[in-house]
């Protein structure tokens, strides 16, 4: 990690160090105060227990975000992977080892199904939607209130098992003849299907205990650990969407889970819900899928948009803009999520007056997202911008999500959507908010509380160049989509016409350069594991609670309760060049007055 740019005004003087400890001694790690401080015994989280059992049982939420953080890495390089051999077979218009003709064949196009299946399937359900409340939400929200653990710290654990037996049930396909039903499972095909759609539904259902007990966690975590002196308008903005986030996860996911049982117990026994051939209604289940999927839009966007408000604000070194305008629209937007699914089903037959309704609605979802960005920009002006790589992925966000946010306007217009529906456009779209705008936030976000979660430093220079490489293979592999979407190219198609193929190829490449930033991202970090150095308690001079620990955080988080003051009032902190990061003035309760 390079050194942090000073603050305006100078080093201030340091602080009084403890003279029975030595910084080199202890490793380089300090408290907030810039006393070295021995990370390396039983008291810092990573060490306190040894062995697989110590793991495997653990109920501390900052071991339970790593195993997340393990887990979800690995889906990811799973579904990235299929996203690679699919762009890699649209190369080209012609099968590998097509015939004379240079036509597809049958058995390389049912490949190309059971692909681009895996790929959406693994991505959403395994990887976006517990990517980050999973990771930095179990890492981070028990700190930012100053607390030990979360609420309940078994059902804490045990959301994680739940993650992960319903994976490797919805795996379980990769050895029963795979999947072809695409990520929706859209009856009656999932229903009549020979490919082992009742194993991936029922691993979906396991899936969504998951998220429901992670939301019930977050939800009791806020309401009953937070301080006295931690009121709702001092809470951290990253908790707002978390919260936000819970509300979504207890009140849609069961009506997903019921939809795939039901899925389920139509294929194994015969019942008439979904089949019209055995009297069911295959529009009701798009009703009941999308009643879901549509709010898991912000599952996955939600925490995304925190994490962004507080890289903005820290690395701005300047306070956030409109606070509670940025928290109430994260509610809004968890709202609104809940009376938009009709847009998703355009030409399904639906009546004009609610083809009308879905419209105007889900038009009305850009106010609360744009009262975000436009607050972020405000944030921005006129602060002590650093461009380090946190900040990178920030700003790399809020152009992904801007684009992916105007061109579902696009598709929020009846007469457009028309045209747009199925297209390459919405796949465009669809990445550009949910994939692009989530992955940068996930991986911005780990760089953020990386020193906090290892207490090591990563590399800056190729930190940074992992941000711009990952930027640019983004937008090369998916803004060339809305051309070929808006020209008619359809989406699920391992074939399509000559004219077309020119952007495949473009898409193709961006999707190799891509994946090159991605790898630079991985060994950064693993590289930081192995030579980083030690991380000071607050690197960046953040305000949250979560920074007046150690970095490791020890197995209680705290020595001391933290002092609670307005988040993002940096007063408090002074840059002292001697450990590269922030230690607390010796004033610190005066100087942080809430600015609400």
């Amino acid at each position: 990690m390079s050194v942090i740019d000073q603050p305006s005004g100078g080093v201030l003087a340091p602080q009084p160090r403890d003279p029975s400890t030595d910084l080199e001694a202890a490793g380089g790690h300090t408290d907030q105060w810039g006393n070295p401080v021995d990370v390396s015994g039983t008291n810092n989280y990573i060490t306190y227990g040894k062995g697989f059992l110590s793991w495997a049982l653990t109920i501390d939420h900052k071991r339970i975000a790593l195993m997340y953080l393990v887990g979800v890495l690995a889906a990811f390089f799973l579904g990235g992977t299929m996203a690679i051999v699919l762009r890699t077979m649209l190369l080209t218009n012609s099968d590998f080892a097509a015939g004379a003709e240079g036509l597809k064949s049958v058995e390389y196009l049912k490949f190309y199904n059971q692909a681009f299946t895996i790929h959406g399937a693994v991505m959403v359900f395994m990887f976006i939607i517990p990517a980050i409340p999973g990771v930095i939400g179990n890492f981070a929200l028990p700190m930012m209130v100053g607390a030990k653990d979360v609420a309940f710290p078994k059902l804490n654990l045990m959301s994680f098992y739940c993650w992960l037996v319903g994976s490797i049930m919805f795996l379980i396909v990769l050895t029963q003849g795979g999947l072809d039903t695409g990520w929706t499972f859209y009856t009656p095909y999932s229903i009549q299907t020979t490919t082992a759609a009742t194993w991936a539904v029922m691993g979906a259902f396991v899936l969504g205990f998951a998220s429901i007990l992670t939301g019930v966690n977050f939800i009791a975590t806020v309401h009953m650990l937070r301080p006295a002196s931690q009121g709702w308008f001092r809470l951290p903005l990253l908790l707002w969407a978390l919260y936000a986030t819970a509300i979504i996860q207890i009140l849609a996911t069961p009506v997903l889970a019921i939809t795939l049982l039901l899925v389920a117990a139509e294929r194994t026994l015969g019942v008439g819900i979904f089949d019209p051939a055995l009297g069911g209604d295959p529009v009701l289940f798009q009703h009941f899928f999308w009643f879901y999927s549509h709010p898991a839009v912000y599952i996955m966007i939600l925490p995304a948009l925190g994490v962004v408000s507080e890289i903005v604000s820290v690395f701005s070194r300047k306070h956030i803009f409109g606070y509670k305008f940025i928290a109430f629209s994260s509610l809004a937007i968890a709202l609104f999520g809940f009376i938009v699914w009709g847009h998703h089903m355009f030409t399904s037959g639906q009546s004009w007056l609610l083809n009308a309704l879905f419209s105007l609605v889900s038009m009305s979802v850009a106010i609360p997202s744009a009262v975000k960005v436009f607050n972020w920009l405000a944030t921005m002006y006129r602060g002590r911008i650093r461009l380090d790589t946190p900040m990178l992925y920030a700003m790399g966000f809020i152009w992904l999500f801007t684009i992916g946010g105007l061109t579902g306007l696009f598709l929020a217009s009846l007469s457009v959507d028309i045209h747009f529906h199925d297209t390459y456009f919405v796949v465009a779209h669809f990445h550009y908010v949910m994939v692009g705008s989530t992955l940068f936030a996930f991986i911005g976000g780990l760089y953020y509380w990386w020193p906090k979660m290892f207490g090591k430093g990563y590399d800056e220079y190729w930190g940074r160049i992992g941000a711009i490489v990952v930027f640019l293979g983004f937008n090369l592999t998916f803004f060339i989509q809305f051309l070929a979407g808006s020209l008619g190219m359809p989406r699920r198609y391992g074939d399509y016409a000559d004219e077309f193929q020119v952007y495949h190829i473009v898409s193709t490449i961006g999707s190799y350069v891509l994946t090159v930033g991605l790898f630079i991202v991985l060994f950064n970090w693993i590289w930081s594991l192995w030579k980083g150095k030690a991380a000071p308690a607050n690197p960046w001079g953040a305000n949250t609670p979560e920074w007046q620990s150690t970095s490791p955080p020890e197995h209680a988080n705290f020595k001391t309760a933290p002092i609670i003051t307005d988040p993002y009032c940096f007063d408090g902190w002074a840059y002292r060049e001697d450990i590269d990061g922030y230690v607390m003035r010796d004033d610190y309760e005066e100087r942080s007055v809430p600015r609400h």
